[in-house]
């Protein structure tokens, strides 16, 4: 598969995900966003907890 057709495909999938609005109705972005940044927040606390040498 060459470059040129794989480009084309991804331009067609994108030009068709537009139709339906593009979000799904059951994800809340409060939650999500929430979610995300809780996440992160565990990972910081973990990466800090094993990093002693400062």
């Amino acid at each position: 598969m060459s470059f040129h057709s794989t480009a084309a495909q991804l331009v067609t999938l994108a030009s068709e995900g537009g139709e339906h609005g593009g979000n799904h109705e059951s994800l809340e972005p409060l939650v999500t966003g929430g979610g995300a940044f809780v996440i992160l927040m565990l990972l910081l606390w973990i990466t800090t907890r094993f990093n002693r040498d400062r």
